[in-house]
């Protein structure tokens, strides 16, 4: 795992190259290398942070070069041996044990056609010699970033978009409808990019720049695709063996030269794989999270730890409890700064303090259920959506009678918070709505009003051409199944442009790589050949991934209520974050500047204080907005537009 930068036919590009490497120190601190060449009436620049986790030796250094060839690459193949043992067959000879080599290897081999034959994570940069071409390609689900920027016939591109930032001179442009997209979402969607010219290079794609100037782009690999792949294999009664194809994902996930230890939440997901990862590495170690008592009491937050530990004593794994009761006013604008994007999701903060206490334990790899719940139809809102189908049969004057009763219920008093009525009136909000907009609605901030009464009055276009994307995308399909349309919409939308996301900047800022054995492309398949209602039973979501983990794990794990991977967001704005939020409200750049109204903000903080309504994910977002709109407007930053 590393962090990969580079130019070509990019002005001063050797300069830039080398600050675009430095920015990315924190991926790679293991080593650094940099390459030079001409390209045409020009030059390519290529720089790499090392994260040594495979081949430790000099012999895995980046950028490799080879006969003509040179890469420079981020990620982990997972089926690196049997491509190694392949290319062997044919006479290639081997210098090192990197899956570096192996992936260069295959390139020279079989150019672009190497791509979907690849399993693990990846975004790369690799160059010919011979023809002064540059390809860019990404992994097929969008587990690793990659960012460009064209200007002419010059190209920059890095592993963060931080280091773009840096390295522009001040000279990128907010995009104010990916900050719209944002606070609908909370995240900025992997199609879109905060910067104006930025763009990132979508999953399953490569790019390619020639000498003369063209660009040509290509797609190897179609999540659409393989969701109608599934849906036949469904159809033919050819159901996947599940537990087979986790355990073997699991098993290759495991590939390393130094140790791996896991993210154990106590919930099903993380358990199952640790269960698993247990089985091949006998006292692996599993690190997992608690809250301050108090914190966890108002937010009527699950123990989650009372799992956990029961998993790790089962099967003899070594736990270590983090207690997280962070400076949140520190962590805030630090973890601001290592997402890129305004992310509004706090389990960032999660990741990222127990990377960094299992990096200081000389830990620099780990496993996350990451992904299982997109797949699988394990969400809330999975279920919600199904339910609502069925509720809109209900008569008109019963449904609004209760909408009504719910409404006047509050969501928190002074001493703590009330679950069951939040998720009501979460269900409320979106139950008598048309399937693609119920389902946009079950996981975003907004209805179109209120974002509307939100920003700016000149974004009213921009708020249309976000849910249009979004309807767009959801409907990019001809699958018949409802709960496999939502999974679909899920791993297109929600898992690159958030999970992921978030997954690798707050992991890789604490120099860590995490590894995601549920977002493998066979689990993937498998997942879309699984029809919906062997996914959602009765109330049950995630039943076939349960049926699969149940021949491991003890049943109460397996069945317990679903847990969060969040933070007590409520505890946290009602103490330590209160006097930040009023000042955002009252004198944030955002709202100087006229992005946001600040009216509706305060609105929001005093239904939410009142506990009426609950905005503190909303609020916490405006917080993550704001920081990072002061980052990017600021004179050492970048110029809002």
């Amino acid at each position: 795992m590393c962090g990969i930068a580079g130019t070509y036919r990019w002005p001063d590009g050797k300069a830039v190259t080398d600050r675009l490497t430095d920015v990315l120190a924190h991926r790679g601190p293991d080593g650094a290398g940099r390459y030079s060449h001409s390209a045409g009436d020009g030059e390519v620049h290529l720089g790499h942070r090392r994260l040594a986790i495979i081949d430790l030796s000099e012999t895995g250094a980046q950028p490799m070069v080879s006969d003509g060839l040179v890469l420079t690459y981020n990620g982990e193949l997972y089926n690196a041996p049997e491509l190694r043992a392949e290319l062997a067959a044919t006479g290639v000879r081997f210098r090192g044990t990197s899956d570096t080599e192996v992936l260069l290897e295959a390139w020279r081999r079989w150019g672009t056609d190497c791509l979907p034959r690849l399993r693990g994570m990846f975004a790369f940069g690799i160059f010919d010699e011979r023809t002064g071409e540059l390809v860019l390609a990404r992994d097929q689900l969008g587990i690793k970033p990659l960012f460009l920027l064209r200007r002419g016939e010059g190209l920059v591109f890095a592993s963060e978009l931080k280091a773009l930032a840096a390295v522009t001179g001040g000279s990128l442009q907010v995009d104010h409808a990916a900050l719209v997209a944002s606070l609908l979402y909370y995240w900025v969607p992997d199609s879109r990019c905060a910067f104006r010219e930025a763009e990132k290079l979508p999953p399953g794609s490569w790019l390619r720049c020639r000498p003369d100037g063209r660009v040509e782009r290509g797609r190897y690999w179609n999540l659409r695709d393989v969701a109608a792949e599934g849906r036949d294999r469904a159809r033919s009664g050819e159901l996947p063996d599940v537990a087979a194809v986790v355990e073997e994902s699991t098993r290759r996930h495991l590939l390393s030269d130094v140790p791996v230890a896991t993210f154990l939440s106590g919930g099903l997901d993380s358990s199952y794989l640790t269960a698993l990862a247990a089985r091949e590495r006998p006292g692996i170690s599993a690190y997992t999270i608690g809250f301050r008592a108090e914190d966890a009491r108002f937010e009527a937050m699950p123990d989650d730890l009372r799992y956990a530990r029961q998993v790790a004593e089962r099967f003899g794994v070594d736990l270590h409890e983090i207690e997280i009761a962070p400076n949140v006013l520190d962590l805030l604008p630090q973890m601001t700064h290592h997402l890129d994007e305004p992310i509004g999701d706090p389990a960032a903060i999660n990741t990222f303090l127990i990377c960094s206490a299992a990096r200081e334990a000389g830990v620099k790899v780990m496993l996350s259920g990451m992904g299982a719940d997109e797949l699988f139809a394990g969400y809330r809102k999975h279920l919600a959506n199904l339910i609502a189908l069925r509720y809109q049969r209900v008569p008109r004057p019963l449904r609004r009678g209760l909408s009504a009763a719910v409404d006047r219920l509050p969501v928190a008093t002074s001493r703590r918070g009330y679950r069951s009525v939040r998720f009501a009136k979460r269900f409320l909000s979106f139950a008598d709505l048309p399937e693609e907009t119920a389902f946009r609605r079950s996981y975003t901030m907004y209805d179109r009003d209120e974002l509307l009464a939100l920003i700016d009055p000149d974004l009213a276009g921009t708020v249309d051409d976000v849910l249009t994307e979004h309807a767009d995308v959801y409907r990019d399909n001809d699958l018949d199944d409802f709960v496999n349309r939502m999974c679909l919409g899920d791993a297109r939308m929600f898992l690159p442009g958030l999970n992921l996301t978030y997954t690798d900047r707050s992991s890789m800022a604490a120099s860590t790589e995490v590894r995601v054995p549920y977002v493998d492309v066979e689990v993937v398949r498998a997942a879309f050949a699984v029809p919906g209602d062997r996914k959602i039973v009765g109330r049950q979501g995630k039943a076939v991934l349960k049926e699969a983990a149940a021949s491991v794990l003890p049943r109460e794990i397996v069945y317990r209520p679903k847990g969060l991977f969040s933070a007590p967001l409520r505890a946290w704005m009602s103490r330590d974050l209160a006097p930040l939020v009023r000042e955002v409200v009252n004198d944030g750049e955002l709202v100087r500047s006229g992005l946001l109204r600040r009216d509706a903000l305060a609105r929001m903080v005093a239904e939410d204080a009142a506990g009426h309504r609950d905005f503190s994910k909303h609020l916490w977002h405006v917080l993550t907005l704001e920081y990072w709109y002061r980052g990017a407007t600021s004179g050492s930053g970048q110029n809002s537009s």
